[in-house]
């Protein structure tokens, strides 16, 4: 199982931006596996917010569409998650992950990371 890291969380006003990373695991996985980050607010279900496959196609839930950009530098080994215009409910606990292909629930992928808090105040 791939180790993942998370970085970037923090506290900030709505219409704030944030840039989260997610480091870890063999530089293979940056190329050809879908990696992914979900989110989790308190009392839902942990949901995605963008997934990225291997050939480079993008998916976004519809609440971040035009705000959230996700991107990865495979020499770096970083995926990473360009968050713009935040708005309060947005506010939850961020996770990357990583599959040989892109699932739709969070039950389809195996490698995580421990996650990162990202707030927004209105």
């Amino acid at each position: 199982v791939f180790q993942l890291e998370e970085s970037g969380g923090g506290s900030v006003q709505a219409g704030g931006s944030l840039r989260l990373s997610c480091a870890g695991g063999p530089r293979y996985m940056y190329s050809v596996y879908c990696m992914a980050w979900f989110r989790q607010a308190p009392g839902k279900e942990r949901e995605e917010v963008a997934s990225l496959e291997s050939n480079g196609a993008t998916r976004y839930a519809d609440p971040v569409k035009g705000r959230f950009t996700i991107s990865k530098d495979n020499t770096k080994r970083t995926l990473y998650l360009q968050m713009n215009n935040l708005k309060p409910e947005d506010t939850a606990t961020y996770f990357c992950a990583a599959e040989s292909s892109c699932g739709r629930r969070w039950t389809d992928f195996g490698a995580w990371g421990q996650g990162t808090q990202v707030t927004v105040s209105a």
